[in-house]
């Protein structure tokens, strides 16, 4: 990329598929950015570049690649692919390009100095942990299986729902549909696998439409 392309590209800001760092922060933040890119649509990392837009460089190149690469494969389970690129914006210093691809092994997961593992998608602008309904549809995305489910009364409570209000939480199904959030979580991924219903990440709380709405 040459630094004109790089100019525009960071006129674009922050946003799901672009994200600025003025180096590698902590191992655990830099693959928590990199996991989300992979889990989601795949993105760019611009490192030497601050949040302001503000292209900065880094001094080592050399050693802020070291530090990314250490970070992932410590911390990314299963291993996520990237490549970099050295964008010379001065005779000492870089920005470097980290390109991540969407990946065919989501979900990737965080795993902790603890040991703890988290999964984490892009929304926006944002790295955020995934809902335990959007994991589980990362996990079922190649199983060629038909999904069954029967069309019951929950079922047809739901449809009602969705012509009157458009979207619908774990939650507010399992309100208007009297049954446990377990359930309703269940019904809710079967029904998105099935195609029926569509999975919406939100910061705040996932959300579902018919996958077929206008």
């Amino acid at each position: 990329m040459k630094p004109d392309e790089l100019a525009r590209l960071v006129l674009m800001g922050e946003g799901l598929t672009l994200e600025f760092k003025t180096r590698v922060p902590k191992a655990e933040r830099i693959s928590k950015e990199v996991i989300a890119f992979a889990n989601t649509s795949g993105g760019r990392l611009l490192l030497g570049v601050d949040d302001d837009g503000g292209i900065k460089g880094v001094r080592d190149a050399e050693e802020e690649e070291y530090a990314l690469t250490a970070a992932l494969e410590k911390h990314c389970r299963p291993p996520v692919k990237i490549s970099t690129e050295r964008i010379p914006i001065s005779n000492k210093r870089n920005v470097i390009l980290v390109r991540v691809p969407a990946s065919s092994e989501k979900p990737h997961k965080l795993v902790a100095e603890n040991g703890e593992e988290t999964v984490y998608i892009r929304v926006a602008d944002m790295s955020v942990e995934a809902s335990r309904e959007h994991v589980r549809l990362m996990k079922n995305r190649n199983k060629a299986d038909n999904v069954v489910f029967e069309f019951g009364e929950k079922e047809k409570v739901l449809m009602r729902y969705l012509e009157n209000y458009g979207r619908i939480t774990v939650a507010q199904f399992a309100r208007v549909a009297d049954i446990p959030k377990r359930r309703a979580s269940h019904t809710l991924v079967l029904l998105a696998k099935a195609n029926v219903l569509q999975l919406h990440p939100d910061s705040k709380t996932d959300y579902f439409t018919l996958a077929y709405a206008g």
